[in-house]
């Protein structure tokens, strides 16, 4: 299995996986388009191809059915972090086939989104016991609202819940490799989690890192500005040069683009505070357009630069 690095992803295959992500280019400062953005992902997810990243010590990332997935071989039958959207079953059927003959055994939500466990229902009937946060356990039994999204997600099926939680941290051992996962506290959302595979020196980052791509805060369910931040400072602070990071959406990373991403956040917020501060509306933020010396890289996928100063807006 070839060994591959966050460096080796160009900005092109970014823009390849917005297409595969099935998310319209915003040309408004709102989500999706007229259907809405989460059937516009679910929609798209039907029709995605799944691209497959081979990593290293039997570890896998499969993108295009929401957010990224990482699947772990071996022995103890396949750990899958994320479950993507249940639309993409056979084509992620067909991936996981294509990758092993083992069996699915277990799965771990990074939070609690639709995009990232709306496939825990199938796979729990393949055969997985699932791990996640306490909160995500909790948002999914319940109808939850997202007013980012305009969308009330329906309580799952007792199938989709995860049945082992924890507070603040656990790990496991599974097909040789110790999984160690920590919870950031409210960031993206109150849910979100890090998963890492320490022996083979790979972080799943979940939502917490949205690699070359503006991110969405989910403020109806705990996430701002200033917890992503302090997110963000914690996968700086976690990983080393040699560190392998699996995005919650967007390329596989490396040190330097997880950094990239803390400094843009941390820029971002300080020069809207700065226009909140003064005294400016939320459209006059906007229009003096605060994230300018970013949208030519960070600003050409879900979340526009105008939807992003909101999000941010809204948390100073």
């Amino acid at each position: 299995m070839k060994e591959v690095t966050g460096t080796e992803f160009s900005r092109r295959r970014l823009f390849a996986l917005a297409g595969a992500a099935g998310v319209l280019l915003a040309r408004r400062p709102l989500l999706g388009d007229e259907t809405g953005i989460v059937p516009t992902m679910i929609n798209a997810a039907a029709k995605a191809k799944i691209v497959q990243r081979p990593l290293r010590r039997n570890i896998t990332v499969l993108e295009g059915s929401g957010g990224n997935i990482a699947v772990l071989t071996g022995r103890d039958g396949k750990l899958l972090v994320d479950a993507g959207f249940s639309v993409s079953r056979p084509t992620v059927s067909g991936a996981l086939s294509s990758i092993s003959p083992d069996p699915i055994r277990h799965l771990i939500n990074t939070h609690w989104h639709v995009d990232h466990t709306d496939g825990n229902a199938w796979l729990h009937e393949a055969g997985a016991s699932i791990t996640a946060h306490q909160n995500t356990r909790k948002r999914l039994s319940v109808a939850t609202r997202v007013e980012g999204w305009s969308y009330t997600f329906p309580p799952a099926p007792a199938g989709a819940l995860p049945t082992k939680v924890f507070a603040t941290e656990t790990e496991m051992r599974w097909n040789e490799t110790r999984i160690l996962m920590k919870y950031y506290g409210p960031a993206h959302t109150d849910s979100d989690i890090s998963v890492n595979f320490t022996d083979a020196d790979v972080l799943h980052a979940g939502d917490t890192l949205w690699n070359g791509v503006y991110p969405f805060i989910d403020y109806s369910t705990g996430g701002s500005i200033d917890g992503s931040i302090r997110a963000a400072e914690a996968n700086v602070a976690a990983i080393t040069g040699a560190t392998i990071v699996i995005p919650g959406h967007g390329p596989v990373a490396s040190r330097s683009d997880v950094v990239e991403f803390r400094d843009m956040l941390v820029t971002i917020r300080e020069k809207v505070a700065a226009l909140k501060k003064q005294g400016r509306s939320m459209d006059e933020a906007v229009a003096a357009k605060p994230t300018a010396p970013f949208d030519a890289k960070w600003g050409q996928f879900l979340i526009t630069p105008a939807m992003f100063t909101t999000l941010v807006y809204v948390g100073v």
